[in-house]
């Protein structure tokens, strides 16, 4: 986060309801979002296992398009 730009707390009825940031510092905060949504889908990527044909099989099923 950005040093020296506190964000600031909206209150309604005495409790917290929206923040104001700095664009920058929001912007900051999507992009890592974007980061762990894409290291969570990776693991799963990981977890599933990859299958692998033999090479002599994938060309008897392999038809190269006109």
């Amino acid at each position: 986060m950005t040093k020296g730009k506190v964000p600031e707390i909206i209150l309604r009825d005495g409790k917290p309801t929206a923040v104001i940031l700095d664009i920058e510092e929001y912007r900051e905060l999507l992009e890592r979002l974007e980061d762990m949504e894409d290291l969570i889908a990776l693991e799963e990527v990981r977890k599933n296992s990859l299958g692998f044909k033999k090479l002599d099989d994938f060309l008897k099923e392999y038809s190269p398009s006109a």
